[in-house]
């Protein structure tokens, strides 16, 4: 099996039909038919049972499989060490974040290098997706989470205490909770991943069973602007809900666990002029806030 034989039969492994599997490689359908058809004669073995459910691999599919990710890992190992020695302060860099670190922090970082590098080309991903980076899905990361893989370089730019924040407008209307009253009475703004983690979700340590959920987002950017709109109460990053003008309320109190924000790279890019051009300008977008 040689690597463009594998990159086919991963994908047909991974996304289980040929149409699926053909768009991921950018081939017609019909191709990608041809190539396992071909690779299954090669190894004398059928790989896949084609089934209403799409392609499921065989006990030869499985062993074929390891190999085939064995060879996967070693084609992206080459890559990033080829990577690693580019002196070039040009060519792509692609960056992964959330999206209201990219629009406070990294959209104005690019601006800046683009300015003092114009050839380096930045691709910004700010889905809720977490790209792989060992596996080239992305170069950079900017996460609000530390990764846990040996082989990727992560340096901490930022611990914000999480605070409880009201517009102005809404306080006006509403006034202030009173702390006891588990927001009776008041509206809600928050971040609906968090609320499956615990039986009794709190906000600044108050319990929220007495208040009513009016806004459920999954972003943080989503969740900065329905408070700033008066839509509700929320809890955010201290120096997100200063930068969007805020009111805090209950100073004294914070979250358990505050907000931070990891730069993480590949080992093997680290060398990478272009890449460490990129990370040097995020580091300093970073330093007045952390």
């Amino acid at each position: 099996m040689n690597w463009d034989d594998a990159r086919i039969f991963l994908a047909v492994q991974r996304d289980r039909t040929l149409r699926a599997a053909a768009r991921t490689l950018k081939l017609d359908q019909a191709t990608v038919g041809r190539r396992i058809a071909a690779l299954e004669h090669t190894l004398g073995a059928t790989l896949f049972l084609r089934t209403s459910g799409g392609y499921v691999p065989t006990a030869a599919g499985q062993l074929a499989l390891r190999a085939a990710e064995s060879m996967e890992a070693s084609a992206h190992d080459f890559v990033r060490q080829m990577h690693g020695i580019d002196r070039k302060l040009a060519g792509d860099v692609r960056i992964t974040t959330t999206d209201s670190i990219a629009l406070e922090f990294l959209i104005p970082t690019l601006e800046k290098l683009h300015a003092a590098h114009p050839d380096l080309r930045f691709q910004l991903n700010t889905s809720t997706h977490v790209l792989n980076l060992a596996k080239r899905e992305a170069d950079i990361a900017v996460r609000t989470v530390k990764p846990d893989n040996p082989d990727l370089l992560a340096r901490r730019l930022a611990r914000w205490p999480v605070g409880l924040y009201a517009s102005a407008g809404y306080l006006a209307r509403r006034g202030e909770p009173a702390p006891g009253t588990a927001f009776a009475g008041h509206d809600l703004a928050v971040y609906q991943p968090h609320l499956g983690l615990s039986r009794a979700p709190t906000l600044c340590g108050e319990p929220i069973h007495g208040g009513r959920i009016v806004a459920g987002v999954n972003s943080n950017l989503m969740l900065r602007a329905s408070i700033r709109l008066g839509i509700g109460l929320g809890a955010l990053p201290v120096h997100l809900g200063e930068r969007d003008g805020l009111v805090r309320i209950w100073p004294s109190r914070t979250d358990e666990s505050p907000y931070e924000v990891w730069l993480v790279t590949h080992q093997d890019l680290r060398h990478t002029a272009r890449i460490r051009a990129t990370i040097d300008g995020i580091v300093a977008a970073f330093a007045p806030a952390a």
